[in-house]
């Protein structure tokens, strides 16, 4: 990692061989190989090396994961295991991905890297939902259980432009106040869960370089009433406008090669 800050980027560190103990809320973690952990330039004090340690650091744009900084903080020196789920999945992924040099700038070192940031962006996800978890202390099992199937069901619905407090809770047999509760003891509403869930499968699909799409096209299919309605959601969640993220994205997965072939060809 740099030794200054660097504001833009986030670091992931796999974990290969050696000592490595993660410092955090005054708790020591001891990392085991193929564990990751999410680091800060500014915070390198979080992670402690001892002799003969290897750990692979892969610097990723904070915007690509699509969370908040506030968000982002919560996982930073959080230690996460490798040895199963979606840790084991993309400790996996990341470590074969580092050790094919020749794919770097290729085609299919493109599509590779893509894969590689919506990985990431589901881990990060499912590491804030699982402290959401943690912290419901007031939540009951049935009221998780019936979250869950709430959460699957706007899941397979987020195409649908009628998708709507009162169709999800009708589809349930609950009451809209209970339905608004149970994702109010989740620290969120309803509306602001599928607003992002639609946002992040927009923002994946505006981001594919090898399939072009419209921005108008890509807020229709997934329930969006207007492209200029989507167009305010997604810079008031991501801080810049679909086609500038489209733009962003593209640039920054292109083959380097690339301009040296369009010159040729003109």
């Amino acid at each position: 990692m740099p030794d200054t800050d660097d504001h833009s980027h986030v670091y992931l560190g796999v974990h290969v061989r050696g000592s490595v103990t993660v410092v955090r809320e005054r708790a020591t973690t001891v990392l085991e190989p193929n564990d990751l952990v999410f680091c800060d330039p500014a915070r390198q004090h979080l992670l402690r090396f001892g002799e003969d340690c290897q750990m692979i650091f892969f610097r990723v744009p904070r915007c690509y994961l699509g969370v908040t900084e506030a968000e982002l903080n919560q996982l930073l020196g959080v230690p996460v295991g490798g040895g199963e789920g979606i840790g084991a999945l993309a400790s996996d992924f990341l470590t074969a991905l580092a050790a094919k040099a020749e794919f770097r700038r290729s085609t299919i070192g493109d599509r590779r890297a893509r894969t590689a940031v919506h990985l990431l962006s589901v881990l990060v996800m499912e590491l804030l939902e699982a402290d959401a978890t943690d912290g419901a202390d007031d939540a009951s099992g049935a009221g998780n259980e019936m979250l869950s199937r709430i959460h699957a069901y706007i899941e397979e619905h987020l195409m649908d432009p009628d998708l709507s407090p009162e169709s999800i809770a009708r589809a349930h047999h609950i009451s809209v106040r209970y339905l608004q509760k149970l994702f109010q003891n989740d620290g969120s509403t309803v509306s602001q869960w599928v607003r992002r869930r639609r946002l992040e499968f927009c923002r994946f699909e505006l981001g594919r370089s090898h399939r072009r799409v419209t921005m108008a096209a890509v807020a229709h299919r997934w329930g969006f009433s207007s492209p200029s309605h989507f167009s305010r959601t997604f810079r008031g969640a991501y801080g810049m406008s679909p086609s500038q993220w489209q733009a962003l994205a593209t640039s920054a997965f292109a083959p380097a090669d690339a301009g040296a072939q369009d010159g040729r060809r003109r």
